[in-house]
């Protein structure tokens, strides 16, 4: 601020900057400064931006961001503050999987009379480290340029840091690439689910109380709203965990296996993911896949995932579903992306990204069993993709009729 004069009429000081209480450091020693919010103390990660105008909250417990900082590109977050309903990690108590935060403007005060809690008091409650007050359109268009880079983000309310220091941390974290995060995220133990999607003047409390299929959910970093419209479309739903084998699905005799969204590189998870889905695949269980699960999908009948230079994240992708020639809004956050010059003949491309041409969904032709890479529980369009969840209804009704392959 401005200094007052003093009494010989000089200027008794003049503009003092603010002092910077948190930093952002690239793997290439660039040093973005900021104002902290959240946690105090440093968090490490690999930095991708979201392009969301709405949903912070939802992104910021989606257990697929585990070991990633994200970049918001709308610039005010945390106007809505933050409520009890809308956090997508199954484990509501639990930290979050994303490790930060960046932000353009400062934290207001919420305004949204579902709000229970601001997002500051809301992030140091969760231990996630934030950032506000950079030009995140530059961060956004230097990882657009090079990539996204590890990072590591502190906040230190007396502006006390040791760039050097950071600097070396940055430059010695490991890529993405072979980092298996879905141990991170997944459930300890096996649970079952039955809480529907929201309805006006009940929220999420009605339970779905005669299921006419049941699906094991295979839980990689599931979201919560996933597991409702599962719930929702008739099925009791059973979650077991990433290790479970073959033999504890097929045990459970499911009608439908599903295989869930989660963080990481899909071919470190696939080590010991892959091998039971191929036994579900030959047993023809109905199987539907999501994002990390389109891939582990993909992995089991022989093709192959690359990293992606920015990654798709945000809640205005354009997908093409080639089945129908109809195109959906979509919420995406992937980093790997099915490579589909390595799909096998009996793994026919369904939809595509209109922004890159990436692979975006498979079908296969001799067992019954699909996937999508984006979320179909989100609702960006707002309710584009929930067919998917009636075609794989639809998959179990036909096995039970004895009409699937």
């Amino acid at each position: 601020m401005l200094q007052d004069k003093d009494t010989t009429g000089s200027l008794s000081g003049g503009w003092t900057e603010p002092r910077a209480t948190a930093v952002l450091v690239l793997q290439d020693g660039t040093v973005l400064e900021g104002f902290g919010v959240g946690a105090e103390g440093e968090a490490t990660g690999e930095v991708c931006f979201n392009t969301a105008m709405t949903g912070y909250e939802e992104i910021l417990t989606d257990p697929s961001y585990a070991g990633q900082i994200i970049t918001f590109t709308f610039p005010h977050i945390g106007n809505v503050g933050t409520n009890e309903e809308d956090i997508e990690s199954v484990n509501a108590a639990s930290s979050s999987g994303v490790r930060g935060v960046v932000l353009s403007a400062s934290i207001t005060e919420p305004s949204n009379w579902r709000a229970s809690r601001d997002l500051d008091a809301w992030l140091k409650a969760r231990g996630v480290v934030g950032l506000s007050g950079i030009d995140t359109r530059a961060l956004t268009a230097l990882i657009r340029d090079k990539g996204m880079p590890n990072a590591v983000i502190a906040h230190n309310p007396e502006g006390r840091f040791d760039i050097e220091a950071l600097k070396a941390k940055a430059a010695a974290l490991p890529s993405m690439d072979g980092l298996d995060l879905v141990p991170l995220v997944t459930s300890a133990q096996r649970f079952d689910w039955d809480e529907t999607t929201w309805t006006r003047g009940e929220g999420y409390g009605h339970r779905e109380g005669a299921p006419k299929h049941h699906v094991v959910a295979i839980d990689y970093g599931v979201k919560r709203n996933i597991l409702r419209l599962l719930a929702r479309a008739g099925c009791k739903v059973t979650v077991v965990p990433a290790t479970a084998s073959a033999e504890d699905v097929l045990a459970l005799k499911p009608d439908g296996v599903f295989l869930s969204n989660g963080p990481g590189d899909p071919a470190a998870t696939g080590e010991y993911a892959v091998p039971v889905i191929r036994k579900v695949l030959e047993e023809k269980i109905p199987t539907f896949g999501i994002c990390l699960g389109h891939q582990m999908l993909s992995l089991a009948v022989g093709a192959k995932t690359k990293k992606m230079h920015q990654g798709h994240h945000g809640a205005n992708h354009p997908v093409k579903d080639k089945t129908t020639g109809k195109v959906e809004i979509t919420s995406m956050n992937h980093g790997f992306a099915v490579d589909p010059e390595t799909l096998p003949e009996n793994a026919m491309e369904t939809h595509v990204s209109l922004f890159d041409g990436s692979n975006c969904g498979i079908a296969l032709t001799d067992r019954p069993a699909f996937s999508v890479q984006y979320h179909p529980e989100a609702s960006p369009g707002p309710q584009d993709s929930h067919y998917l969840f009636d075609r794989f209804v639809q998959m179990m009704d036909s096995k039970k009729a004895g009409l699937s392959r």
